[in-house]
């Protein structure tokens, strides 16, 4: 099941994707809904992001080659830092660049949709409390990085967080292709068993530290092959059997 957030006309809300049309949803995504008569065409609404999350957790270097490209060593926990909401954007929304960077990279990524409120459970477990999957680009500001030498800054300006462009409740997340493209032109390609921390593993670690509410965003890293995304860029995400999630460099 493919679960979207739109806007159409006056009216916005969650829906399913069917085919070539969006079914309106009735009640709570974490809980029980039903669909609407109603049918909207998907070419004429605009797309959301998929969820309103409290918090986006996001893992670094859990693909072995992307830890051998940034020159750091692979680790025994994952290594995990924020993005603020406010860097979320939809899919098909522009990504600003600041001011204050020369180089702005893509790093295209599987994200976790929590499901219902977790806290201290098992990788076995994991499923249980999560909704879905969908796409997102942990857009980063490689030379701030570099300057601060921690991710806050660099990862966090608004429209740092593309996700969309919806979620797919049904999927294994084993042996997925990701790959990036921009203008057409592959530029990242690699595969979720390269990760060294499975979503289910990643869901267990982060609710060992913190309580997990429906809704939050776990995205789980990024292959090899980031590199710096340029003015009129076109950028997309692409995960098998979920979608792509395009977005514009500004």
């Amino acid at each position: 099941m493919k679960i979207l957030r739109y806007t159409y006309k006056d009216a916005c809300g969650y829906g399913v994707l069917q085919g070539e049309d969006i079914h309106p949803i009735i009640g709570d995504i974490f809980s029980d809904f039903t669909l609407s008569e109603n049918r909207i065409p998907f070419k004429e609404a605009s797309l959301l992001v998929p969820c309103e999350p409290t918090k986006i957790i996001a893992v670094g270097l859990n693909y072995s080659e992307h830890a051998k490209e940034m020159q750091e060593e692979q680790l025994k926990d994952p290594v995990l830092f924020t993005k603020p909401t406010t860097a979320l954007l939809p899919h098909g929304g522009t990504i600003c660049r600041p001011a204050v960077s020369q180089r702005i990279d893509y790093e295209a990524e599987l994200a976790v949709v929590i499901g219902k409120t977790c806290k201290n459970i098992s990788a076995e477990e994991a499923e249980e409390f999560i909704l879905g999957y969908t796409c997102l680009n942990d857009v980063t500001a490689r030379d701030l990085q570099k300057q601060d030498g921690q991710w806050t800054r660099a990862k966090g300006f608004d429209t740092f967080a593309p996700v969309g462009p919806w979620i797919e409740t049904e999927l294994d997340t084993k042996n997925l292709s990701i790959r990036l493209e921009i203008n057409g032109e592959v530029k990242q390609q690699g595969n979720t068993d390269m990760m060294m921390f499975s979503p289910q593993k990643l869901v267990s670690f982060v609710s060992g530290i913190m309580t997990l509410l429906p809704g939050d965003i776990i995205t789980t890293g990024t292959p090899s092959g980031i590199g710096p995304m340029e003015s009129g860029d076109e950028v997309s995400v692409i995960i098998d059997k979920i979608g792509t999630l395009t977005n514009i460099m500004e």
